[in-house]
């Protein structure tokens, strides 16, 4: 692969994009308000970002009903575990690196909602039980602290038109997992279809959802 010159610094970077307004500086504070805790109440999705010793990061979805991130008070939220694939990415990376990066959504909603704090793993009953979904309370939650908490500004979502249902793309037009998962495998006896198949179903049922 060719070299490519790239930006080395941040006095390169300020020179090329300018620097932050002061008011735009001003909005990012260590705590909720009796507004701004309203982007976290009514979302029901959020990402949350994660990295490694090793400087490795990922990113996980999570999302349930609006409100499923608790407001504990004004610096501490509670993100609730749910069932995944187990590879627990997300969980293991917070055991070496407790810095976390969360970015709330609010169906139809332009402006987002960020939170960088510092995590911990809980397990406690008595404060997992207000995460009870369909019966289920989660066996593990994650506590956040928080060090910083804004809204971002909706450019994004206006540039990428997300919220329109005009432009919604149906699943058929894009790969199917079973038909992803034979690919990476190369395995072309593979069940795709069936893979496909028994995945919808225990959708259908909410097996493994909570």
């Amino acid at each position: 692969m060719a070299t490519v010159p790239g930006i080395t610094s941040e006095a390169e970077l300020r020179e090329l994009i300018g620097s932050p307004q002061e008011l735009v500086v001003s909005k990012v504070v260590d705590r909720l308000n009796d507004l701004t805790r309203q982007f976290i109440e009514r979302s029901p999705f959020m990402c949350l970002a994660t990295s490694a010793p090793g400087g490795s990061c990922d990113v996980s979805p999570r999302g349930d009903p609006a409100g499923f991130v608790r407001i504990l008070d004004e610096r501490t939220l509670l993100i609730p575990d749910r069932p995944g694939n187990r590879l627990a990415d997300s969980l293991r990376n917070i055991l070496a690196n407790p810095h976390v990066g969360l970015l709330f959504l609010v169906p139809g909603v332009g402006d987002t909602f960020r939170v960088n704090g510092r995590a911990t793993l809980v397990t406690d009953t008595e404060l997992l039980a207000d995460c009870e979904v369909e019966g289920k309370v989660p066996k593990l939650g994650i506590l956040v602290e928080i060090d910083e908490a804004y809204t971002q500004c909706s450019k994004a979502l206006v540039r990428s038109d997300l919220w329109n249902p005009e432009r919604q793309i149906d699943r058929s037009e894009l790969p199917s997992s079973g038909e992803i998962m034979r690919a990476v495998h190369e395995d072309d006896a593979f069940d795709a279809a069936e893979y496909d198949r028994a995945r919808a179903e225990r959708y259908a049922r909410r097996q493994g959802l909570y």
